[in-house]
């Protein structure tokens, strides 16, 4: 059996319990995908968007709902060694994925604090641009439930509010476009046992801005500082993750001092 069938089966099969039921409900409980849609799934190179690839290939191949796919890479300006991998993870796991180049990280080199969230942003403008122009209605991103959790806290520590990453969003600039996050339920821990088992080798950050800002590879960054301390807090209680997944579905609007509603403010002193 070849590497790409291999791969295939596997999420079927050998991880259907924690990548392939995972990614099914986070399709159904958030109806991130219908009929007559036309998905653009973001390849970054990496081992979460690889695997988001294959599993939405797998959909299609199953699946019922009559939608579409289109594989799209942007490249930002990575190294020629990064490039060439990702182009030849991609041919090896038969996803057939449609480059582009931007100048993204040249233009956020010395931008310095806020360099990564700058960059997030002007990567998904360009990549509902492409997607827009390929006749696709969404986006889809390979984020999963660590990052999920981690964005949470991240905005609790560091943005003074209560928010986590969404399933789904409406985009405000690409009037019809959506952007979806089918691995949303499914951990980073199965997506690496994933990877490790069929022994694939997957780009990283790949960001030559951050390996300058960061010479020993390690981007000293918030989001590593969080990911940390929740290693730490699942040694104490090893369900902190879904305790904390749990909070943003169970939001008790009786017990908070105030909350935001459509850029509105409102206070508990309001009906007090």
């Amino acid at each position: 059996m070849d590497v790409c069938r291999a791969v295939e089966n596997s999420i079927i099969k050998k991880y259907r319990r924690v990548i392939w039921r995972p990614f099914i409900k986070a399709l159904q409980d958030y109806r991130l995908v219908q009929d007559g849609d036309r998905v653009a799934v973001c390849v970054s190179g990496g081992k979460d968007s690889m695997l988001l690839a294959k599993c939405l290939q797998e959909l299609k191949r199953y699946s019922r709902t009559d939608f579409g796919l289109s594989f799209i890479m942007m490249d930002p300006g990575y190294s020629a060694d990064n490039r060439l991998a990702a182009e030849r993870n991609a041919e090896l796991l038969q996803i057939p994925i449609h480059i582009f180049e931007t100048d993204i990280f040249s233009s956020i080199e010395h931008t310095g604090a806020g360099m990564c969230y700058l960059c997030a942003r002007m990567r998904r403008g360009h990549l509902y641009k492409k997607a827009r122009e390929l006749g696709c209605n969404k986006i889809a991103l390979a984020h999963h439930f660590d990052d999920v959790i981690e964005t949470t806290l991240l905005s609790m520590f560091y943005g003074g509010e209560v928010k986590t990453m969404m399933p789904k969003l409406r985009s405000r600039n690409f009037p019809g476009m959506e952007l979806i996050r089918p691995l949303y339920l499914t951990r980073e821990s199965s997506i690496i046992a994933w990877r490790d088992y069929h022994g694939l080798c997957f780009i990283q950050c790949a960001c030559r801005a951050a390996e300058r800002h960061a010479p020993d590879g390690e981007e000293a960054s918030k989001r590593l500082e969080v990911k940390r301390l929740l290693n730490q807090l699942r040694g104490m209680n090893p369900v902190i993750e879904k305790n904390i997944f749990k909070s943003m579905e169970n939001v008790n609007a009786d017990a908070v001092i105030g909350y935001k509603l459509a850029d509105e403010k409102h206070s508990f002193m309001d009906n007090y």
